[in-house]
């Protein structure tokens, strides 16, 4: 059986290759706590593959979560990541349901319906970044419980970012995640979403959402001073680079059938070395 050391090694070889983002924020932290990132990275992205790649399907997912509850219970698994994983969710305490709900959340990809409501749209955000925003910040560590309401809606407010940004890569895949509701309000039809200019009523629509987007990460910035210290400049850096992501999709008007938009290797290594002087 591999070690928890070897696990670990796993998990940051599986950040360092496919965490875009999310890894580089990692590395102004202390040792562990940048260890223990990587293996709930590597989690996610176990699950999100199992939702997505060929072979998915409802059996490989409810078969994660029952290995998922025989490690945590202290039972024999075999995938390589387990060791560092329940290291990691025991040491920092992070509740399981956090951990369902991510499986819950990636699992509705494999019957992809389109949100009725803005409400609907949440309680998906809600499951496959909301619940990674509590997690990790179970990691960062807290002591006032306002600090996981913040930690909620910045996970929504990156998750309503990545789905602002794939509006055309995801009508090309046939599918989309604006609420119904809002396409109706401003007379947007799918056709809208497959012209290669955003209209004006796609526009408004997108706003709308930029707007919400916006008041999230306004609402979650002041976790940035109430995680423990130790963790501070990783938390600024992983804002920082997801809001000026969403800053340049806003500042092009919401064109975001022609592009897609994303930050350059050299502008988030900027972000780091700032954080590391912080």
């Amino acid at each position: 059986m591999i070690s928890v050391a070897e696990s670990y090694e796993r998990c940051v070889a599986i950040a360092r290759a496919r965490a875009k983002n999310f890894y580089y924020s990692f590395l102004v932290l202390p040792k562990q706590k940048r260890l223990a990132m990587c293996a709930v990275y590597a989690f996610m992205r176990e699950c999100d593959d199992l939702s997505d790649e060929a072979g998915a399907s409802r059996e490989a997912i409810d078969g994660w979560r029952e290995q998922l509850d025989l490690a945590l219970d202290g039972g024999e698994v075999i995938h390589p990541i387990w060791p560092a994983f329940v290291d990691t969710v025991l040491r920092y305490r992070i509740p399981r349901s956090y951990l369902y709900d991510m499986i819950e959340g990636v699992s509705s990809d494999l019957s992809f319906s389109q949100p009725q409501s803005f409400q609907d749209l949440y309680q998906y955000c809600y499951r496959v970044a909301g619940v990674v925003g509590l997690t990790i910040t179970h990691i960062f560590g807290f002591q006032s419980a306002k600090v996981l309401e913040m930690a909620e809606k910045c996970g929504i407010a990156f998750q309503l970012t990545n789905i602002l940004r794939d509006v055309g890569e995801d009508a090309g895949l046939g599918r989309s995640y604006l609420p119904v509701d809002l396409m109706q309000q401003y007379g947007v039809a799918e056709e809208d979403l497959k012209k290669g200019q955003v209209s004006p009523r796609l526009h408004a629509l997108l706003a709308d959402l930029g707007k919400r987007a916006r008041e999230y990460y306004q609402f979650s910035r002041p976790m940035i001073g109430m995680v423990d210290r130790d963790s501070r400049s990783s938390l600024w850096a992983l804002i920082e680079i997801y809001s000026r992501l969403f800053g340049r999709i806003e500042a092009s008007g919401f064109e975001v059938l022609r592009a897609r938009h994303r930050l350059p290797t050299w502008e988030k290594l900027s972000i780091v070395a700032m954080a590391a002087v912080k």
